[in-house]
């Protein structure tokens, strides 16, 4: 009961208090501050800040259970929060369709898809769940590390327990692979591979290389199986409280933090995968994508019958 009564106290807070008082934006992300997300975030921050004329303080905290952030934003405890795509699905169905495997030629296809028609399409399908995605950012393709083998073919997978967000479409696809897949908050990750409870893990290069995965994993295989979007979800009613002056800085900020947060995410991804090697993984660049694929097939073939069969054909035959 009290954390629903948060919502409506903090709205009487701001309606009473004196004109050019600082108002604060709290924006919750799952990384650390030298992260992917911690440049899009800062990016924003500076921008706002500056705009607003420090009207508006933007407070920047760390929470990686990503399920329990959108929550916050939901019910307003939290005006922000930046999280990958792959808990939105639990909120917002609709974005399921963007974790199909092999869905995306390569980043500027997928980037390309996000800020057009497709993707700001999806954002409008945030609002009757009540979140409002603001801007797509990104943590960029999602590859697989592990403790027990090098994995150059799909059999390679067979038996390995993989750690993987609480996401449908990502579960069926390890099982299609023959692995068991167990899905859990990304706060339990680390404790769960030292102990052993699973043997490897999914993620993009930025989020391996700012988590320190190395040190709990061997092996690195790019396999590019997913491309993994960000978005900033943010509460509507506190949005809906700004001026229409404010709304515009906001967003214009927001651009700038996934700006910023796209910026990096094609740094690290030049120059990760190296500096993972240099940390002592042994990394498998040459994978058979095809087999892969073919693997995935009937799973996604499943997967996609419970998804927009037209919006996944625009999607897949999107030009420049």
């Amino acid at each position: 009961m009290f954390r629903r009564m948060l919502p409506a106290a903090g709205l009487l807070a701001a309606l009473a208090a004196p004109a050019g008082a600082q108002t604060q934006l709290t924006i919750q992300h799952p990384l650390p501050l030298n992260s992917h997300y911690g440049a899009g975030a800062s990016a924003l921050k500076e921008a706002f800040e500056r705009a607003s004329s420090n009207r508006f303080r933007v407070n920047i905290q760390r929470n990686d259970n990503e399920r329990e952030a959108i929550e916050s934003v939901q019910i307003g405890t939290i005006e922000c929060s930046i999280t990958s795509t792959g808990p939105v699905g639990n909120f917002v169905p609709e974005t399921r369709v963007l974790d199909v495997p092999f869905l995306f030629r390569d980043t500027a296809h997928a980037r390309g898809v996000l800020d057009t028609e497709i993707g700001q399409g999806l954002l409008g399908r945030f609002q009757p769940r009540g979140l409002a995605g603001v801007v797509w950012m990104e943590n960029g393709f999602r590859h697989l590390t592990n403790s027990r083998r090098e994995v150059n073919m799909p059999a390679d997978v067979r038996g390995m327990k993989v750690r993987t967000m609480e996401n449908q479409v990502h579960m069926r696809a390890f099982t299609a692979l023959g692995a068991l897949p167990t899905p859990m908050a990304f706060s339990e990750l680390v404790p769960a591979l030292q102990q052993g409870t699973v043997d490897g893990q999914e993620n993009p290069i930025p989020v391996i290389v700012a988590n320190n995965l190395n040190q709990v994993q061997r092996f690195l295989t790019l396999t590019g199986h997913v491309y993994s979007p960000a978005i900033l979800i943010c509460n509507p009613a506190f949005l809906a409280r700004m001026s229409a002056a404010d709304r515009a800085a906001f967003t214009e900020a927001a651009r700038a933090g996934a700006a910023a947060n796209r910026a990096r995410v094609t740094a690290e991804e030049q120059s990760g995968v190296e500096e993972l090697r240099r940390r002592g993984m042994t990394v498998v660049t040459q994978v058979d994508n095809a087999a892969f694929q073919a693997a995935l097939a009937p799973s996604a073939q499943q997967i996609e019958q419970q998804l927009d069969a037209a919006l996944l054909r625009r999607i897949r035959e999107w030009r420049q």
